[in-house]
This record gives structure tokens, sequence and C-alpha cells, in this order.
């Protein structure tokens, strides 16, 4: 299971729980998220080295992935690069669709002073996630690893038109910060994908519904996805 930008495995515990009767669940933290060290700045490739590494020491072969917001990036990432490594994936509240305007976009939701100002419960929040890592510079590194992302995406459409992965993308109705648009799209590029919608459900992961999401993850993992459109 891989956790969102500015997350922690921490908060995919309700999830694992779900699932924990049913898989041999793993969750990792991020170079520099949940007090993990960092020395480099924050890419997509760095993270997904992360998963490769970590997978290594588990001594696992071929894994299904669980990837939340930004951990579903990373996994497509994965999927492109190191196909061997993946089985299937499930992705949740992924922001597929990256270009200048997006990132600049998504950069102004991640200045810390402001955040102290109007919403000092969740930069509290944010300073005992990363603890004893600097919450402020975990900001400022995702705020310039999205600048990069929308200069550059490294995953475009013939990218994923190349992921034979099966894979499930799956989208809260009511998620503000990504598009059913981008969404779509990329579902329709994918040769061996399906596509859900949570219902009533917004982007932060605190306000899924662990049951329902364990139950649609559950259900694609465990069936025969071998040639689905």
């Amino acid at each position: 299971m891989l956790h969102g930008a500015i997350g922690a495995a921490v908060q995919l515990q309700p999830l694992k729980r779900c699932l924990s009767d049913r898989f041999n669940v793993y969750s990792l933290d991020f170079a520099g998220h949940g007090g993990r060290p960092y020395d480099s700045d924050f890419t997509i490739e760095l993270f997904a080295n992360d998963v490769l590494q970590f997978v290594q020491q588990q001594n696992l072969d071929r894994v299904n992935i669980f990837g939340y917001s930004m951990g579903g990036y990373v996994a497509m990432y994965l999927a492109k690069h190191h196909a061997g490594k993946v089985n299937k994936i499930v992705t949740l509240a992924t922001k597929y669709h990256w270009d200048e305007v997006t990132a600049a976009k998504e950069i102004k939701m991640l200045d810390p002073e402001k955040m102290e100002q109007k919403i000092p419960a969740f930069a509290a929040i944010l300073r005992e996630r990363h603890q004893p890592n600097d919450w402020k510079d975990v900001l400022k590194r995702t705020a310039e690893m999205m600048n990069g992302l929308g200069n550059d995406n490294p995953l475009k459409m013939e990218d994923y038109a190349a992921i034979t992965t099966p894979s499930l993308l799956l989208l809260g109705d009511r998620d503000k910060m990504v598009t059913l648009e981008e969404t779509v799209a990329v579902y329709k590029a994918l040769p061996n994908a399906m596509m859900g919608m949570l219902p009533g459900t917004q982007h932060p992961i605190e306000q899924v519904n662990a049951n329902t999401l364990a139950y649609m993850i559950d259900s694609f993992f465990m069936n025969d996805t071998e040639g689905i459109i």
C-alpha cells in the first residue's frame, strides 16, 4: 500500500486492517515522509525506488499494489518501468494529468505559512506526522516535485497505452482535486483496465469508507482479470 503526497503509511492503517485477513499487507513511508530520513529531492523515480528496495528487503516477488493519490502514480510508474514486479494495481484519487497550470494550482495549497494561519490543526498534524523531519521542508520538496511534473510529466498517454498490468482506477464522486476526465482518459488509454466510483467520497483518505474500498480491492485482486478490456 502506497500513501499520497505529504502523507504517511499510518493513514492507511484502517484499510490495512480491513484487508489483513485476506492478504499479507505491507506498507511503507516514502523517503522524507512519516519521519523517514531523506537526503535528496523528491521525485516519482525516488519513490518508485523506495518500493523496489522494500520489495527486495521483504523477499517478495510480484506484488499487487494499492496506491492512494500520488501512491497510485508511483504504482503506474512501476508498472511502466518494472512491469515484472507488479501483478495488479488499484489506484484511488490519483492525479494523472500534469501541466504547468495544474502544478501551479496544486503548489498553491502547499504554502506552510498559509496553512498555519488558515488551517492550524492540519499544520499540527503534518508537523507530528513527519517528525523529526521538518514538515515545511517536506512541503517545499513536494512543491518542487510537482513543479517538475508540470514541466515534464513522466507518464504520458503513450506510456499508459504500453502498460499491460491489470489495473482498477477508482475515484470518489466528490473528489475536488482529481477530475473524472483525467481518470477516464487514462482508463481508456490502458489496455487492461477497469474503472469504478466510490459514492459520497471526497479526496482525503481519512474520509474514504475503508470497508467499501477494501471490498473493491479484494474483489479485483482475488478475481481472474486476465483479458479484461
